[in-house]
């Protein structure tokens, strides 16, 4: 729940604000096409639009707030490359991208993390088309949270996509401000953070902007792609308040899409995109609603005459679909936090008791373990069927995310889901509740499975599984 709505917020800030003129989205400055080059560095940069806050210092990617959207084609082989002028080790995960290991950006497994000063190379080809996301995956529960991310849209081989003017990525983000309206440093890596609901911000904003304003043609298609790049919030979201029909979820296109919402609120959590399709009559807001409606965008509508584009509804793409029969199947119980049921832990070969926790900061386990081992959760050969059984007894919502591969959502709590088939890359599953999963394990090397509350994987949520050749 946010714990700050908009008029608090101005009223703690003392100010008033207005509406911001959304800027458009730049893009990475590009070679022949196919590579892009980021840096990663330090900004200053306004978070709140009252007249006395204060600029706060973030990290992001070539001085920009939101960092540029990168956008490849779906089959092109692209290259980044990335320098480090931050004070501090990083490394860039490319979050729902199907691409080699050795690319993948997971400080500690695939690679090492990239020092001050030193550049690296990433190389890949996106398999499937759809809306992702890039970020840093070194201290994550940090750099994240100080912006160090940015979008990635792979378009489809086809060609098929709508002018920028109905195509609008939005990146929302939740961040802890301080009574000056500054980026709250100083509360990093709280112990409360990592043993509850992770860190929780009081002010969203949008692509870097606070209350932005964003145009669209009148009953024209607009596809409006939604990423939720915050540390641990959850974002209550309604799009039949303004007749939004869902196209994707993570990236993957629905095949009875655009699909009219069967229930509400929408739940996207930490790291989860969807696409929506809105052909607006008038002018609507974009609100949270886990406590009051928080209205934190709000969308113009144009009604000059202009040239609209057709829109054409995404392919699903071709994604291995699981056997029904001749499965790997594994159990993995999520254990720990607040109100948890936790008494030991192993953590780095060290058997852990309570008081163990305060001292390690683990306060989180997927069967017993605490954070990365030196063996893998489970070691499956490539093309093996993989059945995860995630059973949640904790207190708390998780986000759980899979590198490398998505997956079939099959059963919550032994019931089918809404959508079928329901293909994501992160899923929420619920406090006390169980999730079934299941994908072809056909991407060779060590892959990451953890929850993206940042704080939860920081403090234990974090493991990974091996795929052999």
């Amino acid at each position: 729940m946010l714990q700050t709505s908009r008029r608090d917020a101005l009223k703690l800030l003392g100010g008033g604000a207005a509406a911001l003129v959304m800027p458009s989205m730049s893009l990475a400055e590009e070679r022949d096409g196919t590579t892009f080059k980021l840096v990663a560095q330090p900004v200053q940069h306004k978070l709140h639009p009252a007249s006395d806050a204060q600029e706060s210092t973030l990290w992001s990617y070539n001085g920009q707030v939101t960092a540029p959207t990168l956008r490849i084609k779906q089959g092109e082989q692209v290259t980044i490359e990335f320098t480090n002028a931050l004070p501090e080790p990083t490394s860039i995960h490319w979050h729902g991208l199907r691409i080699a290991n050795e690319m993948d950006g997971v400080s500690g497994l695939t690679q090492d993390p990239v020092p001050p000063g030193e550049s690296f190379t990433y190389e890949f080809v996106a398999p499937d088309a759809g809306t992702y996301w890039y970020h840093a995956h070194h201290k994550s529960w940090e750099q994240v949270a100080r912006g160090l991310y940015g979008g990635l849209i792979v378009e489809p081989a086809d060609g098929t996509v709508l002018p920028d003017a109905q195509d609008h990525l939005l990146i929302i983000d939740d961040w802890r401000l301080d009574g000056e309206g500054k980026f709250d440093a100083a509360s990093l890596g709280a112990p409360m953070d990592w043993s509850h609901g992770g860190r929780l911000g009081n002010w969203l904003t949008v692509n870097g902007q606070s209350l932005p304003n964003i145009s669209l043609p009148k009953n024209a298609p607009n596809r409006l792609r939604l990423i939720n790049a915050s540390n641990s919030r959850i974002l209550d979201i309604d799009p039949a308040r303004f007749g939004g029909k869902i196209l994707t979820f993570d990236g993957q296109a629905l095949p009875d899409a655009p699909m009219e919402l069967g229930y509400t609120p929408l739940l996207l959590g930490p790291a989860q995109r969807v696409d929506l399709l809105v052909e607006p009559e008038e002018d609507f807001v974009l609100e949270e609603l886990s406590q009051e409606p928080f209205a934190f965008c709000s969308f113009e509508v144009d009604t000059s005459e202009q040239k609209v584009a057709d829109f054409a509804v995404p392919t699903p793409n071709k994604l291995p679909m699981p056997a029904a029969e001749d499965r790997f199947k594994f159990d993995l119980r999520m254990t720990g936090g607040a109100m948890g049921q936790l008494d030991n832990i192993y953590y780095q070969g060290e058997k852990l008791d309570r008081s163990g926790f305060q001292r390690t900061k683990q306060f989180w386990a997927f069967n017993n373990v605490a954070n990365l081992a030196e063996e893998p959760l489970f070691r499956v050969k490539k093309g093996q069927t993989v059945e995860l059984n995630v059973s949640n007894i904790t207190a708390f919502m998780h986000a759980m995310h899979v590198h490398g591969h998505h997956f079939l959502i099959e059963d919550r709590d032994g019931r089918g889901v809404e959508q079928s088939p329901l293909w994501r890359d992160t899923f929420l599953v619920g406090a006390e509740q169980s999730t079934r999963i299941a994908f072809v394990a056909d991407n060779p090397g060590k892959w990451l499975f953890h929850c993206h509350m940042l704080e939860h994987a920081a403090s234990g949520m974090n493991t990974w599984f091996e795929v052999t050749a």
